[in-house]
């Protein structure tokens, strides 16, 4: 079949953009200020995850001081302690995830990036005036079911949009803008927490701070267009088209001819069924990443949900435990930032096995340092390397799937570290009464160690391959 080349301006070229076209004109984009804009805006949005997941650890002394919930608790799945909050939390991201993840492949990246975000405010306000432990639990679970469909909605939206050769750093980029909002959340639990403004608990201001802060998503929404891979998928290249136009005209590329089969328009996405991803070519990727996920959660999540508890532990008061905890939030903005230097020259798999080495490095010493000094330090360093950890993974796990299943393959895997997650709070809490911080970040150590086993063996190469090669 020959192949004619049409100008992209014409009707017949904008029906018949297909996604291999569009994807190798996103892949030619040059770096410019209007692509890093859209990256940073998408970024913001997902400022509001970070805060909600990072007040499960900030504001869990207030909820004991508030007598909702305990630290730890007789039983080993006891739902009057905070481990029972930080379970509520994922298993609402678990949903969220794992069932809702197809939602944005269905609908498109644009809407419902807004749409659970606006779900996740409204139960997380609604949490706020909760009286009892059990209205707690239940609020703070339909918010993590918003929080969980928006991160995969942001992670398939970014990897969309920017060519491969600047992926890592653009995730890298997203991710320091998304933790700014850890200082934030800990300052505003470090002022408020011990107080009661208004006669209203703390914690429940620096909820209903966050709550009313993302409702800024309305405005962000009118400055990102929906991915054009994603329009094409559906059969939509005229719009496609027309946001392509967009990006290569903002970022001073030049205007491309659109090569198509003659006289063949380009076809919706086929349906793919959730099955139909535990079936070659998929499942050996959805396993690996399954594997990765449910282990990095601990490594993750067992320090960041617990910092201010972990020192509370070690003997330092609630006040200061807020306040080391509000210094050693600042790495989270700053080591992505810092990693962007490296973001695209090694193998992804290689920077998250050393930042997970780091992590066990950093762990062991936090556990046996008592010198609040060494400490913050301790803490800090082993932020970064969570937070390296993070920006890699989530680039990670969406590029290699193609645009068809991106957000519900990633949606998939990514569940599981929810559901590790939501275990995690009453395994920590059980070894936290039973072998203190040590038993701990023992727990971490092996999640870990299972972590750089799997991707140095099984991990595929990304580096520098564009979308759906």
């Amino acid at each position: 079949m020959s192949s004619v080349s049409i100008d992209a301006g014409t009707d017949f070229a904008a029906a018949s953009a297909g996604p291999t076209e569009i994807s190798r004109r996103l892949e030619s984009l040059p770096a410019s200020s209007y692509l890093w804009r859209l990256v940073i805006l998408l970024s913001l949005g997902g400022c509001f995850e970070m805060y909600d997941l990072f007040l499960t650890g900030y504001i869990a002394p207030g909820l004991g001081r508030g007598k909702l919930l305990t630290t730890t608790t007789e039983a080993f799945f006891g739902f009057s302690g905070i481990g029972a909050f930080v379970a509520a939390t994922f298993a609402g991201l678990f949903v969220g995830t794992f069932f809702l993840g197809f939602l944005a492949d269905r609908f498109g990246r644009r809407s419902i990036f807004t749409w659970a975000l606006l779900g996740y405010s409204a139960a997380s306000a609604i949490m706020a005036f909760q009286t009892t432990s059990g209205g707690v639990l239940l609020w703070r679970f339909l918010a993590g079911i918003g929080i969980g469909v928006e991160i995969i909605t942001i992670d398939a939206y970014i990897t969309e949009l920017v060519p491969s050769w600047m992926r890592g750093r653009a995730f890298a980029v997203n991710q320091a803008v998304m933790f700014v909002a850890v200082p934030v959340v800990a300052f505003l639990a470090w002022w408020l927490v011990p107080l009661s403004p208004m006669g209203l608990d703390g914690w429940r201001w620096v909820v209903l701070i966050g709550a009313a802060a993302s409702m800024v998503i309305w405005i962000l929404r009118l400055m990102v267009p929906e991915s054009p891979l994603w329009l094409a998928r559906h059969g939509r290249g005229a719009e496609a088209l027309a946001v392509l136009r967009t990006l290569e005209a903002a970022t001073g590329a030049s205007a491309q001819p659109t090569t198509m089969a003659e006289g063949r328009a380009s076809a919706a996405m086929p349906m793919v069924s959730f099955g139909d991803l535990f079936k070659p070519p998929y499942v050996s990727l959805v396993v690996m990443f399954m594997i990765f996920n449910l282990c990095q959660a601990f490594g993750f999540y067992g320090f960041a949900n617990w910092v201010p508890t972990l020192l509370v532990q070690k003997g330092i008061t609630v006040t200061k435990s807020l306040e080391y905890a509000f210094i050693v939030a600042f790495a989270y903005p700053i080591a992505p930032f810092i990693a962007a230097s490296f973001a695209d020259r090694f193998e992804r798999k290689w920077i998250i096995s050393g930042a997970c080495l780091a992590i066990i490095i950093f762990g062991i010493a936090f556990s046996q340092l008592a010198a609040p000094a060494l400490l913050i330090v301790c803490g800090v360093l082993l932020t970064a390397a969570n937070t390296v950890m993070s920006y890699a993974y989530h680039a990670y796990q969406t590029e290699v799937f193609p645009t068809a299943v991106r957000a519900r393959a990633a949606g998939l895997v990514y569940s599981m570290s929810r559901l590790s997650a939501m275990f995690s709070g009453f395994i920590v809490a059980y070894m936290l009464k039973q072998a203190g911080v040590g038993g701990v970040f023992g727990l971490i150590t092996i999640a870990m160690v299972v972590v750089i086993v799997t991707l140095a063996t099984f991990g595929p190469s990304v580096r520098g391959k564009p979308l759906d090669s």
